[in-house]
């Protein structure tokens, strides 16, 4: 019986986690999906391709990456805010390059839904998202 008991405590914490994990995603809006991770060629250097979605007003932290990122508009209209003060807006189809080390923000601008395939090639091993004061 104590067995049990323990294991019922295991799942419950466990589940406990998960809906936190979620809660948090959901607070700002925001889902990542990681799709593919992999070496490439290059030494040192990974690619990464991830799926972002934005629910209406959503808007990330700012945040750099150690390596370069391509963004592609999936659905919506997501506005993209550089350092060195550049704004982009891009709608369904078009596509952003990011600079190594280059802070930016995503906000979805648009009255739906957005999404973003980001692929980045970065330094193996390193932390993907770098929050920017």
């Amino acid at each position: 019986m104590k067995f049990t008991q323990k294991i019922a405590a295991v799942l419950l914490v466990a589940s406990s986690s998960v809906s936190v994990h979620a809660a948090h995603a959901q607070k700002n809006g925001i889902q990542r999906t990681d799709l593919v991770q992999n070496d490439i060629s290059a030494p040192g250097r990974e690619v990464l391709q991830v799926r972002v979605d934005f629910l209406p007003g959503a808007v990330s932290i700012k945040h750099s990456h150690p390596g370069e990122e391509v963004a592609y508009v999936l659905k919506g209209t997501l506005e993209y805010q550089l350092d060195g003060g550049q704004t982009v807006t891009l709608k369904e189809g078009q596509s952003l390059f990011i600079p190594a080390g280059v802070a930016h923000l995503a906000r979805n601008v648009g009255a739906g839904d957005a999404s973003e395939l980001a692929t980045y090639i970065v330094e193996k091993g390193s932390t993907l998202v770098v929050p920017v004061k």
